[in-house]
């Protein structure tokens, strides 16, 4: 599996590029737009097709690459079926797959931080979007947000994967690049 982890140090975003390698294909999760340029480059210079780009919710604190992205790659755009976003060509509902050649994310419904954020599960990594942070979690007091909501999907969903599930969120504002399962119940504190 080709993957790489992109940072913007403006709005404090991780996006992630995933691709298999046979026929190229490959998916962005959470695009910046200022970003659009680089994302192109790397999927250039790593002879991928960039074939889905995917938003784990609507963002408040950057814009999306979305858009960009569909109009120079013809990409697939991608986010749950509550978004209210008009720019998804295709909904996911929870249990569904999100795939390309060669992967296959499982696709959970994480609300709280909004209403339409979701998490998608490889059997190694979660990205988690800002349902859980590194050593946090996304706030629940705009944009539709739901402490217990947020409690059932932290608790009664992304914490029950097994310990050693890597965790990528859609932010951090430390430094911080990776997690685990494990180490967010012992030492998140929000938690």
């Amino acid at each position: 599996m080709i993957f790489r982890q992109l940072f913007d140090s403006v709005s404090g975003t991780y996006s992630y590029l995933l691709a298999s390698r046979r026929g190229g294909e490959a998916l962005i999760i959470d695009p910046v737009l200022e970003k659009v340029e680089r994302y192109l480059q790397l999927v250039n210079e790593l002879d991928l097709r960039l074939v889905k780009a995917v938003d784990t919710h609507l963002h408040a604190d950057h814009i999306t690459g979305l858009g960009a992205l569909r109009d120079r790659t013809h990409c697939v755009t991608v986010m749950g079926e509550q978004t209210k976003a008009d720019v998804v060509s295709m909904r996911l509902a929870d249990g569904d797959k999100l795939a390309i050649e060669g992967l296959a994310l499982d696709v959970v419904y994480t609300p709280g931080h909004t209403d339409d954020s979701y998490s998608f599960v490889l059997p190694d990594r979660v990205f988690t979007g800002d349902t859980l942070l590194i050593r946090g979690t996304g706030r629940t007091d705009f944009q539709n947000g739901d402490p217990r909501q947020q409690y059932e999907s932290i608790f009664g969903r992304l914490l029950k994967l097994p310990d050693e599930t890597l965790i990528f969120p859609a932010h951090d504002y430390k430094g911080e690049t990776v997690s685990t399962i494990g180490e967010e119940k012992a030492f998140n504190p929000r938690l």
